[in-house]
């Protein structure tokens, strides 16, 4: 049972934002600190990909746990409440993030997807793979 009334859940369920995660942010800035130049949320590439670089068509999606799935085996049989709403979203979500990369691939992009939670622990990481196939793009080019 939901510990909080409808009404709380519903402000909680309205104030999560589709744009502008703590990780994408982070990641975002860190970029371009290092003088990388791309666009947010390009409504003009499939899938409106949180970072991209079109000239080299490379596209960075954040991900978050939960919305798209991680673990998703063992996570959707600890869904205390509304399983016949969540499940079904959450697959949806993580089909149409198939659907998004198979589309983009097929356009010639490069695609990298990192967790959000990935971004925070393991930041350098993600930096040094996104500088990696930045430079790779480039030399094709």
């Amino acid at each position: 049972m939901d510990n909080l009334t409808k009404e709380q859940r519903r402000k909680n369920m309205q104030a999560i934002k589709s744009v502008g995660s703590k990780a994408e942010v982070i990641l975002a800035k860190a970029l371009f600190a290092k003088g990388y130049r791309y666009r947010k949320n390009n409504n003009s590439v499939f899938g409106k990909p949180d970072l991209t670089f079109k000239k080299i068509k490379l596209a960075i999606f954040v991900d978050g746990e939960f919305w798209h799935g991680k673990d998703w085996e063992i996570r959707k049989n600890n869904l205390k409440t509304n399983q016949e709403y969540w499940i079904p979203k959450i697959e949806r979500n993580m089909q149409r993030d198939n659907e998004v990369n198979l589309k983009l691939s097929e356009q010639g992009w490069r695609i990298l997807r990192f967790w959000s939670k990935e971004v925070e622990k393991n930041f350098d990481t993600c930096i040094s793979q996104i500088e990696y196939e930045i430079n790779k793009l480039k030399t094709n080019k």
